[in-house]
């Protein structure tokens, strides 16, 4: 288990740090911009707050955090869909993939919260 979950960690922060890689390469128009910033945000949460579930302060803060992390991973769908790009760009195709692996990290986090039987 301690593998899986280390493995998790590797994931999310993977995930916040290609998007941080993506936010420096898009057109700079106000939305762009303002989206880029919700975008940051919410992909860091992602990696920062299965962090803290790890702690296990209590069961129920673990649930917490993991319902945090699967809202964060649906908000960063949203943010990389409103990102305005050309669509033939190589931008447009690496959205798509961080639009794919959100949605699947949504999934991976609510499969984990499913488990909370409080």
């Amino acid at each position: 288990m301690a593998r899986n979950q280390n493995d998790l960690v590797q994931r999310t922060f993977r995930f916040a740090d290609r998007v941080r890689d993506l936010v420096n390469h898009v057109p700079r128009t106000l939305a762009n911009v303002e989206d880029a910033k919700q975008l940051v945000r919410a992909s860091g949460s992602i990696a920062a707050n299965y962090i803290e579930a790890q702690e296990g302060l209590s069961r129920k803060d673990f649930f917490y955090r993991i319902k945090v992390c699967r809202k964060e991973a649906r908000e960063s769908g949203l943010w990389l869909r409103l990102l305005r790009l050309d669509p033939d760009s190589t931008l447009a195709a690496e959205v798509e993939k961080l639009v794919a692996e959100a949605s699947e990290l949504k999934r991976i986090f609510a499969s984990i919260a499913n488990q909370d039987d409080t």
